[in-house]
């Protein structure tokens, strides 16, 4: 049915009404007509006859869609214009009338001020104040992007760079002189990159780059010595010259890894392996899976060392001349709540990184000091032996260790003389000042202090002459197999001669044969220790073991 003519003049003056562009347009005989625009929809550069109508030109098939189907409305985003003075409209097609046939009602909404300010509030967001660059955040973002492009599966790489020792700059310089270092180092890797490459700033002094490889994997290896090429430069910063290092973790993508953020945390992990190579490194799925169980067992250990599930067994420690024993070494033993025994060479690591090993070392202190002053209980007085108790190098950074010892030793009713602390060449190393002022404590409360696995580490000879050491410990590496191996015999004379010039006494471990402790007591060796002599034990087979060696 055709619209009549004061119809479609009706029509034409509600149009012209409306405050927002409306047009009402027909469509016959495979041509658009624009039946009426009204004066806002000419403003807005929309034309007045289809051929000069973007939005003709633009949604033209969607309109005829809309006119040759059934609907009565449909409402869709529509942009017109360039990236510069782009529109953001709401575009609505109505009917005038369920019978209209071949025309309808165009209005449209400009929405482009509010998607603006959206969009400056997400750019802000996305965006890190300091450098100008993308977040953490805003990098997900394009990395979901390019993730979600099946296309490009396995063609991109995440880099994530650390810079090192970066905490100094604002400990020492401040915080000022420290985000002047970042900006900068921020325009030294923009220089390094690609024009295609991005660069993030994804935390304090991390930095996350997404790289799309063109050559394959070695692409990513460019880039790595690239970055540190261009950090090699010392920055000057004030009246300093700061040389800055970076550690560099990569994770290639895969078909395996949909999710951005665990590609990030994949190429993290690969940085603290960097940390301990020196160059850059490549996520390793079983190197993950380790640290992984590392964690699982970091969660199972401190559970057991609060719930008591910790154990001591402990290994004699026997007097070479005459066979007596005069000491036992407290060794920590864990078995789990699902019976599994774990090796300390497995679980003492994990202790020592998470810290736990503060914990676990108080307790192996408190625990031997009661177990010794049990056995003093079973003889009727002094059972005639000391206990050795390890000491971890990071216990003692962290720990204050002689009040420790002095608590323990004062709960029991021990003499220090009863108690023999031992630690470790690295011990020494880590900060040598520090762990003579300890060692000097400890030994003020009368305890003997053994280093342990000595030949092994770095020992400054000067700190042996000043430390209050009274034992070497001669380490099991140089003792098995040492009476068919001159060089084991060499080192061990060396060792020997050493501590009688210095005045100390010596323990060999790892002694399996009694010809090899025969050996070593020939040579001027004082104590020995090994399975020849007992295996470790629980505290009351040890004690029955001291008893019978007694009689």
């Amino acid at each position: 049915m055709a619209t009549s003519v004061p119809a479609l003049d009706m029509a034409a003056a509600a149009i012209n009404l409306l405050p927002i562009p409306a047009a009402l347009v027909a469509h016959r005989e495979g041509q658009f007509l624009l039946l009426t625009v009204n004066h806002p929809f000419r403003l807005a550069g929309l034309g007045t006859t289809p051929e000069q109508s973007p939005f003709i030109a633009h949604i033209g098939q969607r309109l005829q869609a809309f006119i040759d189907g059934d609907a009565l409305r449909e409402e869709f985003p529509w942009e017109f214009g360039d990236s510069v003075d782009c529109r953001y409209y709401r575009v609505t097609l109505a009917r005038l009338a369920r019978n209209d046939e071949r025309r309808c009602l165009v209005t449209l909404v400009d929405h482009t001020s509010e998607l603006r300010t959206e969009h400056n509030l997400r750019r802000e967001m996305m965006t890190d104040s300091l450098t100008g660059l993308s977040n953490r955040a805003g990098f997900s973002d394009r990395l979901e992007a390019l993730m979600a492009d099946e296309e490009q599966r396995a063609r991109y790489a995440v880099l994530v760079l650390d810079l090192d020792r970066f905490s100094r700059v604002n400990a020492c310089l401040g915080s000022m002189a420290g985000d002047e270092l970042l900006i900068t180092v921020a325009r030294r890797l923009k220089g390094a990159l690609r024009a295609h490459d991005i660069l993030a700033r994804t935390g304090g002094d991390e930095f996350g780059i997404l790289l799309t490889l063109e050559e394959g994997p070695a692409d990513a290896d460019h880039v790595a010595r690239r970055i540190q090429s261009a950090l090699a430069t010392p920055f000057r910063l004030s009246d300093f010259e700061i040389r800055v290092a970076c550690s560099i973790g990569i994770a290639f993508g895969s078909s395996e890894v949909e999710d951005a953020e665990e590609l990030i945390r994949h190429a993290q992990f690969a940085v603290k392996r960097s940390k301990v190579s020196g160059r850059a490194e490549a996520y390793q799925t079983q190197a993950f899976d380790i640290a992984r169980e590392q964690f699982g067992m970091e969660t199972a250990l401190r559970r057991a060392i609060e719930n008591g599930l910790m154990r001591l067994t402990y290994q004699p420690i026997c007097d070479l001349a005459t066979g007596r024993i005069v000491s036992f070494e407290a060794l920590a033993r864990w078995t789990d709540e699902d019976g599994v025994q774990h090796s300390p060479n497995d679980f003492i690591p994990v202790a020592e990184e998470s810290g736990l090993i503060v914990p676990l070392g108080r307790w192996a202190i408190e625990e031997a000091a009661r177990t010794l002053a049990g056995w003093d209980e079973q003889a009727g007085g002094d059972c005639g032996v000391k206990l050795a108790v390890n000491l971890s190098a990071i216990q003692l950074q962290r720990d204050a260790i002689a009040p420790v010892v002095e608590r323990a030793l004062s709960l029991n009713g021990l003499a220090g003389s009863r108690f023999t602390l031992e630690l470790t060449e690295s011990a020494l190393v880590t900060d040598p000042d520090r762990i003579a002022a300890i060692m000097h404590a400890l030994k003020s409360l009368g305890t003997t202090i053994a280093m342990d696995d000595f030949g092994t580490g770095y020992s400054n000879l000067a700190y042996l002459q000043k430390l209050p050491i009274d034992i070497l410990k001669i380490d099991r590496s140089f003792i098995t197999g040492m009476l068919a191996d001159r060089d084991k015999i060499a080192i061990v004379r060396a060792i020997l001669s050493l501590s009688q010039a210095l005045g100390m006494k010596t323990t060999a471990e790892g002694i399996e044969t009694n010809e090899l402790g025969q050996t070593l007591a020939a040579l001027g060796c004082t104590y020995g220790q090994g399975y020849v002599y007992a295996r470790a034990l629980e505290a009351n087979a040890a004690f029955a073991y001291l008893e019978a060696s007694a009689h």
